[in-house]
């Protein structure tokens, strides 16, 4: 039956091989599990039901990549887009939690319909790299502001508008001691250094008694305080009943960022798997990329942010993984982690700050691939980058660097070089920003 799902001897690969290759990414990815509820939470989601949704919507995202796609890609609610949910749509813009799953809701119908009229090349290819990498990097400064902020490391203040916390106290020592294990224990090749990492400060924080020891094992808590509770309606329009324009800017961000994510992790996992054609091209793209917009629908519908693939995967495809069977077992591992609510209850935001903090990093990595020779496309790049972590806003930073980007190029005697679909956002993206955005 596994031969003919998912096509072993014709990868050159095992059951063996392939189960090990899904545990190894669980490894390093299950972080999420405790990051997500953590970050969510704040918006006054549910905790428990918060992780529930998590661990639901990841599986049934690794099954349906797996199954259906048939590539060892695991899923889970993606980093950035829940910071974004939380401090972005419902600290930033006053949305309720309902209203923000309503709009990662309606991004996924949207990814669905890009992905099956095979639209999806052509957004992707009118829209210029450069921008695509301020996004992912303004993304990292985003998520770097987020850890400091939570794990008290930086503060604000009343002169220089943010300053250093005290490094000495209990919540930023711990926070930057998880920093320097991730790190460590990555350079040193240790899969699931995250994990170890959010695990050790934890059990720290508890030695300590700055973290109350509730369990480790238990039922999973209910779903209902978050399942089908999206709001499509209040927050998508204003007092007169005319259509929200702030909310497209909301909806695009989610949309904008998965699309981007899903096709790079798909393109870099399969091209370190030897999977792409003589063109450079995934087979079956269309595939993978409606297993992302499945996932994150019934995301939305179960309770957390967008859901995407995840590069982590690229360590199972180092340890053989070559079909879906590696993403099913992470899948299967997903639904044995239910049973870690109370583990999840008791990890602390300082714990995970060095996670959020290392993916950062590795986000903010893209910059190296601009051509910083050429300000036309530095600029724009560096207005996304800056702009998200100092307007505190994801979407502002997309709408801000849309408009520079076009500005730039045709003050600069380059209109040519603006596509006609940057030319439309980036009249949207003005007319939101001049009419109160």
């Amino acid at each position: 039956m596994l031969e003919k799902l998912f096509k072993l001897s014709e990868h050159n690969t095992s059951v063996r091989t392939e189960v090990l290759a899904g545990m190894t990414t669980f490894l390093t990815m299950a972080y999420i599990i405790f990051v997500n509820p953590g970050i969510l939470g704040q918006t006054g989601m549910d905790h428990g039901a918060v992780f529930v949704a998590t661990c639901l919507a990841s599986a049934f995202g690794c099954f349906v990549m797996g199954l259906y796609a048939n590539y060892p890609v695991a899923q889970a609610p993606g980093m950035g887009l829940n910071a974004f949910f939380t401090f972005g749509v419902v600290m930033g813009m006053g949305y309720s939690w309902q209203v923000a799953l309503g709009a990662v809701f309606i991004s996924g119908l949207a990814f669905l319909a890009l992905s099956a009229f095979k639209v999806r090349e052509w957004i992707v290819n009118s829209i210029p790299n450069s921008l695509r990498i301020g996004i992912g990097a303004g993304i990292g400064l985003f998520l770097a502001l987020i850890a400091v902020k939570n794990a008290g490391i930086v503060v604000a203040n009343p002169a220089t508008i943010v300053g250093l916390g005290k490094l000495t106290t209990l919540q930023p020592a711990l926070a930057v001691l998880g920093f320097f294990l991730i790190i460590a224990l990555s350079h040193r090749g240790v899969k699931g250094a995250v994990l170890y990492s959010i695990l050790i400060i934890t059990a720290l924080g508890l030695a300590l008694g700055d973290v109350k020891f509730t369990g480790v094992v238990s039922m999973p808590p209910s779903l209902a305080p978050t399942f089908l509770q999206l709001d499509l309606t209040s927050g998508f329009t204003t007092a007169a009943g005319t259509f929200n324009v702030a909310m497209l800017s909301v909806v695009f961000a989610f949309l904008f960022v998965i699309l981007f994510d899903t096709s790079g992790t798909l393109i870099a996992v399969a091209d370190k798997a030897g999977m792409l054609d003589k063109q450079g091209r995934l087979p079956r793209l269309g595939k993978a990329l409606m297993s992302d917009a499945l996932s994150t629908v019934a995301g939305a519908l179960l309770g957390t942010s967008s859901t995407t693939s995840y590069i982590e995967s690229a360590s199972g495809v180092a340890a053989g993984g070559r079909t879906g069977l590696t993403a099913v077992t992470v899948g299967v591992l997903f639904l044995l982690a239910l049973f870690l609510s109370p583990l999840a209850g008791m990890v602390p935001a300082y714990a995970t700050a060095g996670a959020l903090f290392y993916v950062a990093i590795l986000m903010m990595s893209s910059l190296a691939k601009v051509d910083w020779d050429d300000l036309t496309e530095a600029a724009p790049v560096a207005v996304v980058t800056l702009m998200m972590p100092l307007s505190y806003s994801i979407a502002h930073g997309i709408e801000l660097g849309f408009v520079a980007y076009t500005a730039i190029k045709v003050l600069s005697g380059r209109a040519k070089d603006v596509s006609v679909s940057v030319w439309v956002l980036s009249v949207l993206f003005l007319a939101h920003i001049v009419l109160g955005g």
